[in-house]
């Protein structure tokens, strides 16, 4: 998926249904702008099952993990962002932890997520995939529409999505 130049603060302004994720989310993969099509996760300091959505082909798509804001264990490392840059997903958003960041700095995936943790994730197998969550009061579905970049994350409903062309930023002359 080509990379095109639209900026979460224009849609904002032009879509008064778009829904901000009011979270302070780091970013920690080698792209700080992404967007596509939702993928969710919800889970509560376990990984199990990210991997095998991950070995799915993700050109388009973006991984939402609700993990309940949990700092205390990672939800992805440096093999799991590995593995979604290998499959070619756009990104991820982890309301939660990641951690081996120094792998991640260079890896062509935006990775969005609220802190880091040193310790590995549980294997409970308590994971649920492609089911509705709510990250910070914003009920998100899969099959929606994520845009992130350094000003913030936004949801939009599939129908919302018109933007043809990419936003041209010029410079202002005094």
């Amino acid at each position: 998926m080509k990379q095109v130049d639209v900026y979460t603060a224009d849609i904002c302004d032009k879509e008064p249904a778009a829904r901000v994720i009011a979270v302070p989310f780091r970013d920690f993969g080698g792209r700080c702008s992404f967007h596509g099509e939702i993928v969710t996760l919800a889970t509560y300091e376990d990984n199990t099952g990210m991997r095998e959505v991950l070995a799915k082909r993700g050109r388009g798509k973006v991984l939402v993990v609700d993990g309940r804001q949990s700092l205390s264990r990672a939800l992805v490392g440096g093999n799991i962002a590995n593995l979604a840059a290998e499959k070619r997903w756009e990104g991820m958003v982890i309301n939660g932890a990641v951690r081996d960041c120094h792998e991640m700095i260079d890896l062509p995936l935006g990775i969005k997520a609220m802190g880091t943790a040193p310790m590995k994730p549980r294997s409970d197998h308590i994971v649920q995939v492609n089911i509705v969550i709510n990250v910070a009061g914003v009920r998100i579905y899969p099959g929606q529409y994520l845009y992130a970049d350094p000003d913030g994350v936004i949801v939009l409903d599939l129908s919302l999505i018109h933007i043809s062309e990419p936003t041209r930023r010029t410079p202002i002359s005094y």
